[in-house]
């Protein structure tokens, strides 16, 4: 069942808040098995639990006894608040095994008795009947009465050879047993798949994790594991971006060795990186946010963000150094005169990103960590910029101006 809120504005709790109200009271329910879970942002839109793991047997008596020990284990983890499973073994069935010597000796063949069965509870059409231009089917089976228990097999009778009736009861024994109404297959192999429900302050993270070990602690080396939904979503989008956020790193130093024409100046500039990302993740951790895929977009973009401040300095360093002043002079000259630009580049920045980690908007609840991650990177970056800067400038630039930086700065003194 969906349910569709009203909108934020006309309530006074959030959708987790609501969710977290309703999920132990319809849990207790006794009537269904029954949980609460919320659409998730992106990624599959077809609903169901948030981790779903994927168990692979290499055949189906394996994965049966190993089923009932993962799922005891997984109930047992405080991450989750609510575990189930697709592969659920709730399908009665009747496994008849016939006495073969005794039907052999009671004349009675495997294949009388298999036919018996099959004509008196099958419901098999025979043929059909015309009457008052109808056309009706004709179908053998015994009355319902007759067949309704299990017991009810035994009531039937089969011919033997010699013409004699001879009742099932003393041919055949009964075995009740529950298997699973489908079997489940993900990459050729007999599999079943665990879903679960995050417990509040958990993540999608933190439920994959739980999931691994159980699964270390419960399966052996015969069985693999996947993913699938929105667990699945969530590594693979996680996966792309380490390796965008890698990317942007190496892009952006090769755009400033080119630009600088020095190997040195970029690493001077992108060791401003590392502290916009420990600002982010301290704001984010501070306003009980997570580290999901709209903070590590707001984290990539931080590397564009934050560099440019150390590019204003080192630029303008490099200018004075050219004029003849020493690296230090030069690198504290170029971090008092850059410091207003600094300031005002970083502020218009916060100021713009400001509406998103406000959350004004319908919806915009789930960009906050994004506006969260890039106003505290910023804000962390920018004070600590002004004093490692210049640190790391004076140990790793050269001590004289390049020859390109010389003759730049000569013509502009011509002019």
């Amino acid at each position: 069942m969906f349910s569709i809120l009203t909108p934020p504005e006309t309530r006074e709790r959030s959708q987790q808040e609501i969710l977290d109200e309703i999920t132990p009271k319809v849990m207790a329910l006794t009537g269904a098995r029954t949980f609460g879970t919320q659409e998730p942002t992106i990624g599959d839109r077809r609903g169901g639990l948030p981790v779903q793991y994927v168990i692979q047997a290499p055949n189906f008596k394996k994965l049966r006894e190993v089923l009932p020990a993962f799922l005891e284990e997984a109930r047992k983890d405080p991450t989750f608040s609510f575990v189930d499973i697709d592969l659920k073994f709730n399908k009665p069935e009747i496994h008849i095994e016939i006495d073969r010597q005794k039907a052999q000796d009671l004349g009675v063949s495997v294949l009388d008795v298999a036919q018996t069965l099959q004509l008196g509870l099958s419901g098999q059409r025979f043929g059909y009947f015309i009457m008052n231009g109808k056309q009706y089917q004709i179908i053998g089976q015994i009355e319902r009465d007759m067949r309704d228990e299990p017991v009810d097999l035994r009531s039937l009778y089969v011919r033997n050879r010699r013409g004699d009736m001879i009742q099932l009861d003393n041919l055949v024994h009964l075995d009740e047993q529950t298997n699973p109404p489908q079997l489940y297959r993900f990459n050729r192999f007999v599999s079943a798949t665990v879903s679960a429900g995050l417990a509040k302050g958990k993540t999608i993270g933190d439920g994959i994790e739980a999931m691994d070990a159980v699964g270390k602690k419960v399966l052996d080396d015969t069985f693999l594991t996947s993913l699938a939904g929105p667990s699945k979503d969530f590594t693979e989008s996680s996966s792309s971006l380490e390796f965008a956020f890698l990317l942007a790193l190496a892009l952006i130093y090769l755009v400033l060795a080119a630009q600088f024409e020095s190997f040195r100046d970029p690493l001077i500039i992108l060791f401003t990186v590392p502290m916009a990302l420990a600002g982010a993740v301290l704001s984010l951790w501070y306003f009980g946010e997570t580290l999901n895929i709209f903070s590590q977009i707001g984290i990539i973009m931080l590397i564009g963000l934050v560099t440019k401040n150390g590019i204003l300095i080192v630029e303008f360093a490099n200018q004075r150094k050219a004029q003849g002043l020493s690296r230090h002079d030069a690198i504290m000259d170029a971090s008092v005169s850059r410091f207003r630009p600094i300031l005002m580049t970083s502020f218009s920045t916060i100021l713009g990103t400001l509406p998103i980690a406000l959350a004004l908007g319908a919806g915009s609840e789930s960009r906050v960590s994004m506006g969260i991650a890039i106003i505290g990177g910023l804000i962390f970056s920018t004070i600590l910029t002004l004093f490692v800067v210049p640190v790391i400038y004076s140990y790793l630039s050269s001590k004289k101006a390049n020859a390109v930086d010389v003759v730049e700065t000569n013509s502009a003194r011509i002019v």
